[in-house]
């Protein structure tokens, strides 16, 4: 999926990711998609770096991409649901 839309900021709550992108739009993310993000400190999660294709976090070793976010994707090392319920 290739897109012209960047991310222009990125912050995090207490329990959501969000990013307003270049169009205008504002998107949020459950942090449950994202147990790196989930887990760190409110310091951590505020040292993001925008790239043109998403978000970084270089203390925390986590990369997220635009594309990803719009199509609904949270981190593949997030547990299953049957994980989660145990």
């Amino acid at each position: 999926m290739h897109s012209s839309v960047r991310p222009t900021s990125a912050h995090c709550d207490d329990d959501s990711l969000w990013v307003t992108l270049s169009d205008g739009r504002t998107i949020g993310a459950p942090l449950a998609w994202f147990p790196r993000l989930l887990h760190a400190t409110p310091e951590q999660r505020a040292a993001v770096e925008l790239s043109s294709r998403g978000l970084h976090w270089e203390q925390l070793d986590e990369d997220i991409s635009i594309a990803g976010l719009l199509a609904g994707r949270g981190d593949g090392t997030r547990p299953a649901k049957s994980d989660e319920a145990a």
